[in-house]
């Protein structure tokens, strides 16, 4: 019986580690991962006298290894995405514009992680830099 117990204990031992390890990882590591290289293109294609010219550094919010994973895996998908999106913009010249892409770009990223990883993995869309001429 008494070996019973010890082979039990000892059986228990490297999940009881294991747990002691991920308690001492803490919460799951933030990370940004900035699509390079920087999405240059032109909008406001209306027939207008003038080019109008962007250029956005972009950089996307996951939590987790997994995530940040998932999105190198579809890079080329989110990609075509945005640049699908930033070509459908007529104006960029007011503040409000801008959040408005940047929240939108952020919605269609996450539809393109739901669709092909079950769960959306994007927190949070960042411009670290969107230049308008």
């Amino acid at each position: 019986m008494k070996v019973w117990i010890v082979l039990c204990l000892a059986l228990m031992l490297p999940f009881a580690a294991q747990a002691e390890e991920e308690a001492k990882a803490g919460p799951p590591k933030v990370s940004y991962i900035t699509l390079t290289p920087p999405f240059v293109g032109n909008y406001g294609l209306d027939g207008g006298p003038r080019l109008k010219v962007y250029k956005a550094d972009v950089a996307l919010k996951v939590t987790g290894p997994e995530a940040e994973a998932a999105v190198k895996h579809h890079d080329a998908l989110i990609r075509n995405q945005l640049v699908a999106l930033f070509g459908q913009q007529t104006d960029l010249s007011t503040a409000e514009s801008k959040e408005k892409l940047r929240t939108e770009a952020l919605k269609q990223v996450q539809q393109v992680m739901n669709a092909e990883e079950g769960k959306p993995v994007v927190e949070d869309l960042l411009f670290n830099n969107l230049i308008i001429q």
